[in-house]
């Protein structure tokens, strides 16, 4: 490894970083009874970088061979050739509490998936299946998925950090089609967490089947409200992809440092009202966004990009976080060892305030209530958004009202973190298989309290 970081500063360069990989993945899939696909393979191979003033060079070999790693690693060099060096390693070194340190802690594993086989996996969608038929007669098909990851990861860098990472990830999806009369409502819910084949619980398979039929009768029921500006209030747990989209984004420091987020100018300055903080957290036991180290080798830990109001810090890699002169915060992520890591959010959560959900749904005289979104998009630049909405209520005289859904909320980013007014006492994390696509696909979690939005545009009729 040594070796291979050297060559890769044979044309000078500032540093470099080596990336280690070997995933075991697996799929298994059950449409109406029987399954009809399933797969299990294996990805390997290492990943390295050059960094040179401005420039980034990268190169990936499919094994480790070792003149193929040497092949990628004069390829990195060529790439990043031609910027002047700025200070060798200075600024990019960081403590990783010793050479060779290994993590894991944050994702214990009882029963490892590399082991697991299909035929103790299978009972768990099976029996998903059955209780969701059991619990609502409408539903005419159910397509239930386990998806499931084990990765080794080593990282070293010319600094001479060594850490290891052995990252499990499990994912339930089970998506269900109801008729009525002729009428069709959809619905899909979701489990993933960071551990072993232990997730697959009795417990967890009533909650995902409890959850699959809950609401339906609303779903049918359900019309697109009116349009226009009005208060909204954001339901607690999957409504927190609106920090995800709207803000978190334009809080990745890549997007600052080149100007390119509305928040760029706005480090130390008041964002929102006081009490509000935002936190992007790798440290979350189990969880999907959790990292006890990102993909450069730095210790997972908890950011607060907004605390008390007050934007605070960005969301940095090893490079942003030497040009801004700070530490980096551990959200260097990459998809695989094919891809060069760059800013990316983990756990992304609003924390608890002072009020009941209850109490602030009675303070709207009229406005909406949306708890459930499918997908959203976002201008970094201008903060400008679109969600759009599966399922909410009107409120009406300070009471949930008639169920609405297929509508869009929008609005813009900085605007309305501003404009939240309430905060409910009810944080919860939404553990469903978040996916955020920044170029690349990594495994994220969002997650928010109830909160009150004084004013957003409600597309409707």
């Amino acid at each position: 490894m040594e070796d291979l970081t050297a060559k890769a500063l044979c044309h000078g360069g500032d540093w470099s970083d080596l990336y280690f990989e070997n995933t075991v993945y697996g799929d298994l899939l059950l449409k109406d009874g029987q399954v009809t696909s399933g797969g299990l393979h294996t990805d390997f191979g290492a990943g390295i970088r050059v960094l040179s003033g401005e420039k980034t060079g990268y190169a990936y070999s499919e094994n480790t061979e070792m003149k193929d790693m040497e092949a990628a690693a004069r390829a990195a060099a060529v790439i990043a050739s031609g910027s002047a060096p700025a200070a060798g390693n200075e600024g990019f070194c960081v403590n990783v509490s010793g050479p060779g340190h290994t993590g894991g802690m944050l994702y214990p594993m009882e029963h490892p998936w590399a082991s697991a086989e299909v035929s103790a996996l299978l009972p768990f969608l099976e029996k998903l299946q059955e209780r969701i038929y059991a619990l609502d007669s409408r539903a005419v098909k159910i397509i239930a998925r386990l998806s499931y990851s084990q990765s080794d990861i080593m990282m070293f860098n010319s600094c001479g950090e060594l850490t290891c990472d052995t990252r499990p990830l499990g994912s339930v999806t089970a998506s269900v089609i109801f008729n009525d009369k002729g009428r069709s409502e959809n619905k899909t819910v979701s489990r993933s967490f960071r551990c072993g084949a232990e997730m697959l619980t009795g417990e967890m398979l009533e909650e995902m089947a409890a959850e699959a039929v809950k609401g339906i009768d609303d779903r049918f029921a359900a019309r697109r409200p009116k349009g226009g500006k009005m208060p909204v209030v954001m339901g607690a747990g999957a409504s927190g992809i609106l920090l995800h989209e709207a803000m978190g984004h334009a809080f990745e420091a890549d997007f600052n440092r080149k100007g390119q987020s509305v928040f760029s100018d706005k480090m130390g300055k008041q964002v929102c009202n006081p009490g509000i903080s935002i936190i992007d957290d790798g440290t979350l036991m189990k969880n999907r966004g959790a990292c006890t180290f990102d993909d450069e080798g730095v210790p997972g830990q908890k950011t607060y990009m907004v605390k008390d109001g007050i934007l605070t810090s960005y969301l940095h890699d090893r490079i942003s976080a030497r040009w801004y002169g700070v530490s980096p915060t551990g959200n260097g992520r990459r998809e695989s060892f094919r891809f060069n890591p760059i800013p990316r959010m983990r756990a992304t959560y609003m924390e608890s305030g002072e009020a009941s959900p209850e109490d602030i749904i009675s303070g709207v005289s009229k406005g909406i209530y949306v708890d459930e979104f499918s997908n959203g998009q976002v201008k970094i630049g201008e903060g400008d958004f679109t969600f759009y909405v599966k399922s909410g209520y009107m409120i009406e005289g300070g009471r949930l009202g008639a169920p609405v859904k297929d509508i869009n909320i929008i609005g813009n980013g900085p605007q309305a973190l501003a404009d939240i007014t309430c905060i409910g006492n009810d944080l919860r994390i939404d553990n469903g298989t978040w996916t955020c696509g920044k170029d690349q696909s990594v495994a994220v979690s969002c997650g928010i309290p109830t909160v009150l939005v004084k004013s957003l545009t409600v597309g409707g009729e």
